[in-house]
């Protein structure tokens, strides 16, 4: 799967990505957004997915729905180059990869000189390895190629995206005309259903207002240190819980829609990321540990690799 990346190739990932982004959020693009649009039968509307269906997680979602946006693939699915090869495939010539990341740690065990007493530390390490899309090989079998299907009919509701927001149990009341999370009350406020100017727009806001849910001290507890509205620890929690939405409209099959006030938060995300060439990756990170905790209420859950 590769080689263990160097500390300088850390970097260099770090920074490639970031780049990336920031590419196209400047030309005011989410690049978590227009993937979706792929009119493909192994995943309609999903996240990458493995040569096995098993999808993606945390930052290489970003990585690979970037250069889905900006190579314009259709298929949500990725191989190596040998897994292309056992399938009796193969990369097509001039074709260029791209780079994705496995993410673990190991044991390394140090001995005190003076006392003789040995300590055992977990260092995090990257893996980096290439993979192509499936329109980059040639000669998968059918599955890999089936033709483009045309969208569904819906119910006005969707019972599937009711029902897995119904098991997380946050208190989410509908009233008024404003969305938001309240961290000092312990719920989310969203306007009746009827208000919205569509279904997608409704459970794009839920979707966002419950990821800032789990951020509460009793269920994750994540904190970013905001000490007011709009600083850099706001901006990343805004981040998260956009990412967090956006993995979660991948994974209930939603369409995806853009949150009001997004263009506001243009600028703080900019200003994070051109600062920090990291914290796209932990905003990914994040953003899966709160998609994955919502994901554990539920009655069934496929298990998932972490690469």
């Amino acid at each position: 799967m590769g080689t263990k990346t160097t500390t300088t190739d850390r970097r260099d990932v770090y920074a490639d990505v970031t780049a990336r982004i920031v590419g196209q959020l400047e030309a005011g693009v989410r690049p978590w957004h227009q993937p979706w649009r792929a009119g493909h039968p192994a995943g309609t509307i999903s996240r990458p997915l493995r040569s096995n269906g098993v999808p993606y997680r945390g930052i290489n979602v970003l990585v690979l729905w970037l250069t889905g946006v900006e190579r314009d693939y259709t298929s949500p699915l990725w191989l190596t180059f040998q897994q292309a090869k056992e399938l009796d495939a193969c990369v097509k010539k001039g074709e260029r990869g791209t780079k994705v990341v496995y993410a673990n740690t190991f044991e390394k065990t140090t001995k005190d000189d003076a006392t003789g007493d040995e300590s055992t530390e977990r260092i995090p390490f990257l893996k980096a390895y290439t993979v192509f899309n499936a329109e980059q090989v040639e000669g998968l079998p059918a599955r890999f190629y089936t033709p483009e299907v045309g969208p569904k009919p819906h119910a006005e509701r969707l019972a599937g995206a009711d029902a897995f927001f119904a098991h997380a149990e946050a208190d989410t009341r509908h009233c008024g005309c404003k969305a938001f999370y309240s961290p000092a009350g312990d719920f989310i406020q969203l306007p009746d259903f009827d208000r919205f100017e569509s279904r997608e727009s409704y459970y794009a806001v839920r979707a966002h207002e419950t990821i800032h849910w789990t951020k509460h001290a009793k269920r994750i507890d994540r904190n970013f240190e905001t000490k007011r509205f709009g600083d850099a620890g706001y901006a990343v929690e805004e981040l998260v819980a956009e990412l967090g939405s956006a993995f979660l409209a991948a994974d209930l099959g939603l369409t995806p829609e853009v949150m009001p006030g997004h263009a506001s938060y243009l600028a703080s995300w900019l200003e994070v990321l051109k600062t920090d060439d990291k914290a796209i990756f932990t905003a990914a990170a994040h953003a899966e540990k709160a998609a994955a905790y919502l994901h554990a209420f539920q009655p069934a859950r496929a298990e998932t690799t972490d690469e």
